[in-house]
């Protein structure tokens, strides 16, 4: 059985691996780099990225991380986590993974007030996504490898490159595991 590892040191961990659960699977909070020997694929949770980037360093995680996902362990970064795996940040050199070639805005739809939810349409899915956008960030511009999957008033807000998944939004937030499952099978 696949063991789906969260980053367990902020964010919307407990969410995820309630969605990760109600697939069947198994979940490893990940807090150190023996965990990535673990498991099977990473989700990056939603919280603060600039926070998220400082303690994968402090904790000795950050280079392990990048090492397992550069060689091809399945990643997938909501909110945050996208901006972790993001090779660049509009106006910011935060520590980051650095590995997706997408261009990030961080906050680009608004403050917490302006939080809200959308159903997308979305590549390979028969059903609407719903989407919850809390301070999200939202994708300027991408490289050839990277494919669209969802946008939401034409910007890219899912997008998946070989290995990697990102999402501007909070799927963990819904009770759909449409994504997290569409996650699961790319392992």
């Amino acid at each position: 059985m696949k063991t789906i590892g969260i980053l367990g040191i902020q964010g919307a961990i407990e969410e995820h691996e309630a969605s990760i659960r109600r697939l069947g699977l198994n979940t490893l909070w990940v807090k150190g780099a023996e965990d990535l020997k673990k498991i099977d694929g990473i989700i990056l949770p939603g919280g603060e990225s600039t926070s998220m980037g400082k303690q994968l360093e402090w904790f000795g995680l950050m280079a392990p991380l990048r090492k397992a996902i550069a060689g091809g362990m399945p990643a997938f970064g909501t909110c945050a986590g996208m901006i972790l795996l993001a090779k660049d940040i509009e106006g910011s050199t935060q520590t980051r993974i650095g590995l997706m070639d997408i261009l990030v805005r961080r906050n680009a739809y608004g403050s917490q007030l302006d939080s809200f939810v959308t159903d997308l349409k979305v590549k390979g899915l028969k059903a609407p996504l719903p989407a919850v956008f809390i301070r999200a960030p939202r994708i300027e511009s991408y490289g050839p490898e990277v494919e669209v999957l969802a946008s939401y008033k034409s910007h890219p807000v899912l997008v998946r490159e070989k290995n990697l998944l990102a999402a501007s939004f909070h799927p963990e937030l819904t009770e759909s595991t449409a994504l997290h499952r569409y996650f699961t099978e790319m392992i």
